[in-house]
């Protein structure tokens, strides 16, 4: 294990030594090339600031307006019966549109239940088997100018539910 460790400190600086020295063989111009791609990455960003400005904005809304405690409420004759926590609707929920918001709603769970908890081990591994759909939808198909995402959404939100009962039943065997 500690020849894996010692390796591992050496894996970038000899990748970033690999790119460099390849360079030089290529005779490419090794900084004016690092100097267009960060030009490049600055206008993807200037394209995607305002969705992401967006998305975080309306998930700002939606925890402090106690929007989504109402849902976890109005849906929680529904989560009774399929064995699914109320408390964790809203992480659910946020976790489609925001991992940082999801994050601080899981930070919650810790300080309310613990993270030793039911919830707060469901609340674990509902944040690692899920994805920010619509976050990586909009900046994904925005950058790469996609207009038809055909099933896209539709087999993202098949996809987390099935790793929300995934992570209920491997929660359940702890």
């Amino acid at each position: 294990m500690s020849f894996l460790l010692y390796i591992s400190s050496f894996i970038i600086p000899l990748v970033v030594l690999y790119v460099v020295g390849y360079g030089f063989l290529q005779k490419v111009h090794i900084y004016d090339e690092f100097v267009k791609g960060a030009e490049d990455g600055f206008k993807v960003v200037k394209g995607i600031a305002p969705t992401l400005i967006g998305l975080m904005v309306a998930i700002g809304v939606l925890r402090a307006s106690g929007a989504l405690d109402m849902l976890s409420s109005i849906i929680q004759p529904v989560t009774n019966i399929l064995k699914f926590p109320s408390q964790l609707v809203p992480l659910v929920t946020v976790k489609m549109f925001s991992s940082s918001a999801a994050t601080s709603l899981l930070l919650d769970i810790y300080k309310e239940y613990g993270p030793d908890s039911y919830l707060g081990k469901l609340g674990s591994i509902l944040m690692s088997c899920s994805e920010t759909i619509f976050y990586t939808l909009s900046v994904y198909f925005m950058t790469a100018g996609v207009k038809k995402t055909r099933y896209t959404l539709a087999g993202a939100l098949v996809a987390t539910m099935a790793g929300v009962v995934a992570s209920v039943i491997v929660t359940g065997w702890m």
